[in-house]
């Protein structure tokens, strides 16, 4: 019986860029020039998370005060401020600082201690004013949104241990701080629109000034110190929970009050603080988070 040679399949020529090639990239990992595996790009949960936290609460300030409730837009205010201050010090804590989360940081405080106190007081006060009012406002606005750029643009030569004028979070703790110890006392925002516009305009333009604010950044939380200080800690504590709203906003007023005296004590000493970073000391690029 005859035998006929068997056809032979035709090669498939290898396409370079086709699609088998594209798919085949799936599942590497990509190193850099010294072969070093590369970190996949993401941002961290955790700390993250905290900063989403404070912008929710400064949106929830927004809506409240739109809705006339002023005592729970000054309360998620406050609590706004404590997830500000958590953020910062978690991501150094588990070394998740990033780009990304310095930025994210920046814009949820714009919106949680700029936007939010101004409409606060603006609802709450300021609003039978009419031009007057709205312009305190919006210096109070612009004041945070300038204090925030500073602080960005000049975090590698300031001293970290002070504040280059007054910080947003404190500033918009003074302008919650009143409204919610006049509610206490019952007083209405109408009785009281040029104090509000007074507080609105201090505020807003002490977070443009060049007056120096203790920052609290070179105090060593991991150092041992004396029983009496856990002791004062607990009693400043207990003194906050009898009454917060009339203990909260003369300490943030004295925080206001305090980078002037200093400046005046120390240019009569002939002394002025100086905020420029002036040693040798390092800069940690993790102040930024």
């Amino acid at each position: 019986m005859p035998t006929f040679p068997r056809r032979r399949k035709p090669a498939v020529p290898k396409v370079k860029g086709g699609k088998l090639a594209r798919f085949s990239k799936i599942g590497r990992q990509r190193v850099d020039a010294d072969g070093n595996p590369m970190r996949r790009r993401g941002i961290y949960l955790l700390p993250n998370a905290f900063t989403t936290a404070a912008l929710f609460c400064g949106f929830y300030a927004i809506v409240m005060a739109m809705n006339q409730r002023f005592e729970h837009a000054g309360w998620a205010i406050f609590i706004a401020m404590i997830l500000d201050g958590l953020d910062g010090r978690i991501a150094r804590l588990t070394n998740t600082q990033s780009e990304f989360g310095a930025q994210y940081d920046s814009l949820a405080d714009m919106v949680s201690f700029g936007a939010a106190p101004a409409l606060v007081i603006y609802e709450w006060s300021l609003r039978g004013l009419g031009k007057f009012g709205w312009l305190a406002a919006f210096v109070y606005c612009a004041g945070a949104a300038l204090r925030l750029a500073r602080f960005n643009t000049n975090i590698e030569v300031v001293d970290k241990r002070f504040f280059q004028g007054l910080p947003s979070p404190a500033a918009a703790a003074m302008v919650a701080g009143f409204v919610l110890m006049m509610s206490d006392l019952g007083f209405s925002g109408a009785e009281l629109p040029w104090f509000s516009w007074g507080i609105a305009l201090f505020a807003g333009l002490t977070m443009v000034t060049n007056v120096p604010f203790y920052s609290f950044k070179d105090v060593n939380f991991r150092k041992s110190v004396p029983f009496i200080v856990v002791f004062l800690i607990a009693l400043a504590l207990a003194l906050v929970s009898i009454d917060p709203p009339k203990v909260l906003m003369p300490l943030f007023v004295m925080y206001g009050l305090s980078g002037y005296a200093v400046y005046a004590w120390r240019l009569a000493k002939g002394k002025p603080v100086s905020i420029v970073q002036t040693d040798d000391e390092p800069v940690d690029q993790s102040e930024r988070r």
